[in-house]
């Protein structure tokens, strides 16, 4: 595993079998209690933002990503993009691929926004836009929380 030093970091598409992976883990991890978190959706501007706090000790896995974003990462976590695992400590911005499903373990509370241009004005279309995995998003089981500027581009 790689300790990440630099502030912005890349993530690339992943290969089928590393998304295999990522697969497999979730249907793991669904064995289990799941975590509840609130999900913080902002529509800005024409810039979609989605943010969790991801809790200490526990790993989450995410939905097959089919648009560019932006991830800002605040926390400890290690994050599993197929070829490799890096552990990120404290404030990153990375750039994130299409074609990417990444995994987490959360050494400390971690905050995580992604963030991606849109015109989208609701939860759902925003979702469908991003993933074709929208049902799986622990924002269809938990909390929400919602803001629309009225701002567009």
């Amino acid at each position: 595993m790689n300790l990440v030093e630099q502030k912005t970091f890349v993530i690339p598409a992943m290969a089928p079998e590393h998304l295999n992976r990522v697969d497999r883990l979730a249907d793991e991890l669904r064995k289990y209690k799941q975590v509840e978190f609130e999900t913080h959706h902002k529509f800005h501007g024409g810039i979609y933002s989605r943010t969790v706090c991801a809790k200490k000790n526990h790993t989450y896995t995410g939905a097959l990503i089919k648009v560019p974003t932006t991830l800002i990462v605040s926390g400890d976590v290690s994050i599993y993009m197929g070829e490799r695992i890096v552990r990120m400590i404290g404030y990153h911005v990375l750039i994130g691929s299409v074609g990417r499903k990444q995994a987490f373990y959360c050494h400390e509370d971690t905050d995580m926004t992604m963030l991606f241009a849109t015109k989208a004005t609701t939860v759902e279309e925003v979702e469908l836009e991003f993933t074709d995995e929208s049902e799986e998003l622990m924002s269809h089981h938990n909390a929400n929380e919602v803001f629309f500027s009225g701002e567009t581009l």
